[in-house]
């Protein structure tokens, strides 16, 4: 059984420090929990690289920040051999690849070179330096960020690498009774960009995170679930406004999506209320609108609401 108090408690502790967000910390623990990479689209200021950052502590995971920019390169991330004169070797200067959580901030800022560095560590876990490939840490744990709002000067992600994201999350603005909490809170002195994070007591531990992810493998999804899951996947692939639907990698994703919410939720077996929940997040970034749909602005949210609808729920 899945220990749901020492997640509510997670849950609880980031919920004090990021006001108003309590959906996104939901799908972000949904994303720990099945070992899923995420995106987080959103509006500078929600809080995002905060979130991650509170998460991180609180679990005592080591931690790392990439700010992307047009000009990194790949050795930027992955790291790059050294030849020491003293010892007359190459030594490996490890890049901050190396990490349990890596927060790949404006994912969108660098080039296609730069962001495949990450296709065979989200992948497989590892990565190959100068033909030399290296284990990354069990944990190994992506999270990008990317603004909503410009498009000057970016590079999309493509459809190859997006598949590989479990989640992509939306942030939105907070709602007003929480935006009043944070700034009572703001008056009282509290300040994001002073948070002493070394003062947030860990609540948990690595350890304790793989094993919870090992108990989500177990928890029961039974056939009728399997062939509902199938239904809206092949769903994506015959929809009119679609042209390209969901893969196979996703249809497994999103079993496994089901399973750590499920888990999330307390429950040792799956719902269709599970499958439907992390719907959005798993599919919003691997549809593909066909252009004729673009321009009677659909919107893939949209799409996906309807076939939720559409296809029947088991009993």
């Amino acid at each position: 059984m899945i220990n749901n108090s020492l997640l509510n408690n997670l849950s609880q502790k980031i919920d004090n420090i990021i006001i108003g967000q309590a959906d996104l910390v939901k799908q972000l623990l949904v994303a720990l929990l099945s070992g899923g990479h995420v995106i987080i689209e959103g509006v500078p200021g929600t809080g995002k690289t905060l979130l991650v950052k509170v998460l991180s502590q609180l679990i005592a995971a080591d931690f790392r920040r990439v700010q992307l920019t047009p000009d990194i390169l790949p050795s930027d991330i992955l790291g790059t051999n050294i030849f020491d004169l003293n010892s007359r070797d190459f030594i490996l200067k490890k890049g901050p690849i190396f990490t349990e959580i890596l927060l790949a901030d404006e994912v969108n800022r660098t080039p296609p070179k730069t962001q495949s560095a990450l296709l065979e560590a989200m992948e497989e876990q590892q990565i190959t330096l100068d033909g030399e490939t290296m284990p990354l840490p069990p944990l190994f744990w992506v999270i990008a960020t990317q603004n909503s709002l410009e498009f000057e000067g970016t590079y999309p992600l493509p459809e190859a690498q997006l598949d590989r994201f479990l989640f992509k999350l939306v942030v939105d603005y907070p709602a007003k009774d929480a935006e009043k909490q944070m700034l009572l809170n703001a008056q009282q002195g509290f300040k994001a960009k002073k948070l002493d994070l070394d003062s947030i007591e860990e609540i948990a531990t690595v350890e304790d995170i793989l094993a919870l992810r090992r108990q989500v493998q177990d928890i029961q999804v039974e056939e009728n679930i399997l062939d509902y899951l199938l239904n809206l996947v092949e769903r994506t692939r015959q929809h009119p406004d679609l042209i390209l639907g969901a893969s196979p990698r996703s249809a497994v994703a999103w079993l496994n999506a089901t399973k750590a919410n499920a888990g999330l939720s307390g429950r040792d077996y799956v719902t269709p209320d599970d499958v439907k929940e992390v719907a959005a997040p798993l599919l919003r970034h691997r549809l593909l609108l066909k252009p004729e749909a673009q321009l009677d602005n659909v919107q893939i949210d949209e799409v996906i609401a309807s076939m939720l609808k559409q296809i029947s729920v088991p009993r």
